[in-house]
């Protein structure tokens, strides 16, 4: 399956896209678009996708991400049903450079470029935003732009916000075949995460010999393919170990771990406590 490119169409009496959706559960749908993008996920954990980086992502996961970036959220269904919200602002690249190309918008500048590999906002700065959002819903064309305007100064203002992919993770407008590469492996792992996956096959299917896989990965994402694989693996375990009830025997088996120990000592490895402990950190919140 490719990296899909998605068709954003402005909202009516509008130069951007201001959207609700709310689902049942996130699917995994790997795309990029031309627009620079704000997304704003309540209600929901899971993984998210942003470029070569992949993380948990828990409620008010807020982000901006700049054109042609590839991104996916993903979640499981809520336990008690609830639903799961996302709020987007989809922004045509050329209106929004035009706007900060103005001597009033001209601080906007740095902000949209640390977009190009993914930025992750702050929870305060988020909460922030969640109201911002919601007022959108009845608002007025130029009310919403006027929100729009504090969202983005909200963000510049963080100073808590997260650069999300690695410095080697370059983003070309017409995709590039090192890109393509990236965005076959990335959405490979996540199809065969359960699978007792090996480098030299994945290194098989993007044509590449084994030790060139090795050296690309490292660059492109700054982790070995095995970190990145159990990063994977352990993200997908957190979803399980607070979305389920099921015992962590269960969840280290779904997750691809060959033994519990294995699991619990990644695990600890990668969140600083056992997975036991995650989940009673988790409902304690």
């Amino acid at each position: 399956m490719k990296l899909m490119f998605e068709k954003v169409l402005p909202t009516e009496n509008s130069s951007w896209r201001y959207w609700l959706y709310e689902l049942d559960n996130i699917d995994f749908n790997w795309h990029y678009h031309p627009e620079y993008e704000i997304a704003l996920t309540l209600n929901s954990s899971g993984q998210r996708y942003v470029g070569d980086n992949i993380e948990n992502y828990g409620d008010f996961d807020l982000t901006l991400l700049g054109p042609h970036l590839p991104h996916t959220w993903c979640s499981l269904p809520r336990e008690d049903g609830q639903q799961q919200q996302v709020y987007v602002a989809q922004i045509p690249v050329a209106w929004l450079e035009q706007l900060t190309a103005m001597p009033d918008l001209v601080g906007l500048k740095p902000l949209l470029e640390s977009s190009r590999r993914g930025i992750k906002f702050s929870l305060p700065v988020a909460k922030k935003v969640t109201a911002i959002f919601k007022s959108m819903a009845k608002a007025q064309p130029s009310q919403r732009f006027i929100g729009l305007m504090e969202i983005l100064q909200l963000m510049l203002d963080d100073k808590s916000s997260e650069i999300l992919s690695s410095s080697g993770y370059n983003i070309s407008i017409t995709s590039d075949a090192s890109t393509d590469k990236l965005d076959k492996i990335i959405r490979h792992l996540h199809q065969h995460y359960t699978d007792n996956l090996k480098a030299e096959e994945v290194a098989n299917l993007v044509h590449m010999s084994t030790n060139h896989f090795h050296r690309f990965i490292k660059q492109r994402t700054e982790q070995t393919f095995t970190e990145l694989v159990n990063q994977l693996r352990i993200s997908k375990a957190c979803s399980l170990l607070i979305n389920s009830s099921m015992p962590v025997t269960t969840v280290s088996d779904l997750c691809g771990f060959n033994n519990i120990s294995n699991f619990n000592r990644r695990f600890l490895q990668f969140k600083e406590v056992t997975p036991s402990q995650f989940r009673k950190l988790y409902m304690m919140h």
